[in-house]
């Protein structure tokens, strides 16, 4: 089976660093823990604990320890927190991240109700209405923003890993009835590249194999633009989820991975499909 691999995939600036960061933190010695999942790619996080990295889920498991916070970010109270039991801190957050963190105080200190476009429940999200403040909502669809009634100034933000094209959706809704509505594109660039390969691809393969872990948010954006460009797509972890009954009659396999999907899973799953 022929084989192609989006122009950009896997890996992206910031989960790169991260890695590096506590890479350097393990040869450096002692013990050593990430607050919650460094990146979401339950793969190499379990390759990270076999060196040593061990998964806190909360603070109190952490002591005694390095702390590195999570490439995508921890809630304001979390790193303050985290400051004041004196621990060794090691911070992982993404720049992208970061940035939209000192973008969305920057609103609320001139007054604007925060809207985060994005998935309330995931971990960057909750981060970031942290670092608003009070007030701050996250809007997951134009439906959802649709449901309230927008008024007075309202500053937009995007999760990093969302479309572009959902972030302006939800906008143009806001916009119908909010007298000042200032929206900020934070959505990363590496998130944009990924998206815009995939949708390269997607049209000219027979099946798509979107390669992430299912709770990255970047990858089932990923799952969502193949789909929607009407090709046969799986969103799997590994190469041992691909069935075959799935490449019956497929000539040509599309693969593109979340910004968390290491080179050696995306390297597994292409030698499966060559194989084919």
């Amino acid at each position: 089976m022929q084989v192609v691999v989006a122009e950009h995939a896997g890996f992206c600036f910031g989960v790169k660093r991260s890695i590096e960061l506590v890479t350097r933190a393990v040869e450096s010695g002692g013990p050593l823990s990430t607050l919650g999942p460094l990146i979401h790619s339950p793969q190499e996080v379990e390759r990270l604990e076999s060196v040593g990295v061990k998964v806190a889920s909360c603070l109190d498991e952490a002591a005694g320890s390095k702390v590195v916070m999570p490439s995508h970010g921890v809630a304001e109270q979390t790193l303050r927190q985290a400051e004041l039991m004196c621990m060794d801190i090691i911070d992982a957050t993404c720049p992208y991240v970061a940035k939209v963190h000192r973008t969305v105080r920057e609103l609320a200190k001139a007054g604007f109700q925060v809207v985060v476009v994005g998935d309330p429940g995931h971990s960057e999200v909750k981060g970031i209405l942290s670092a608003a403040g009070p007030g701050a909502v996250a809007i997951a669809s134009p439906e959802e923003a649709a449901e309230r009634e927008w008024t007075g100034k309202v500053g937009m933000v995007a999760q990093t890993t969302q479309t572009a094209e959902r972030f302006q959706e939800i906008a143009n809704v806001i916009r119908r009835t909010a007298e000042d509505v200032r929206a900020m594109n934070t959505i990363c660039v590496a998130t944009r590249q990924r998206q815009e390969a995939a949708n390269d691809v997607a049209p000219e393969v027979d099946v798509m194999f979107v390669i992430g872990g299912r709770n990255s948010a970047n990858t089932n954006r990923l799952r969502e633009l193949c789909e929607a460009a009407g090709v046969p797509t799986y969103h799997i972890e590994t190469a041992a989820e691909i069935r075959d009954e799935w490449l019956e009659g497929k000539r040509v396999a599309g693969i593109t991975a979340g910004a968390s999907t290491p080179d050696w899973l995306i390297e597994e799953v292409k030698e499966r499909l060559e194989k084919v």
